[in-house]
């Protein structure tokens, strides 16, 4: 049996994670999307004081990035 070739064993690689960082790539674009959605509805939820353990439990965000996303919203206003 032939053994690859450096060259060979890096083309089977790239090959190989090709599709699976293309799926990448669409999902962080597509979650990119849905955060520019959420984070309005999440900053406003912040103000009218819902616990961010909930806002967590409802959206998968932590409490430290609704913070931060609060923050921002306030300094954007100012």
């Amino acid at each position: 049996m032939k053994q690859k070739t450096p060259a060979e064993l890096r083309a089977q690689a790239e090959a190989e994670l090709k599709p699976i960082g293309q799926k990448r790539i669409k999902l962080l674009a597509q979650l990119e999307a849905l955060d520019a959605e959420l984070r309005p509805v999440l900053v406003e939820a912040v103000r009218m004081e819902v616990p961010l353990r909930r806002i967590y439990e409802l959206t998968g965000v932590s409490p430290n990035t609704s913070r931060a996303w609060r923050r921002a919203d306030d300094t954007k206003g100012s």
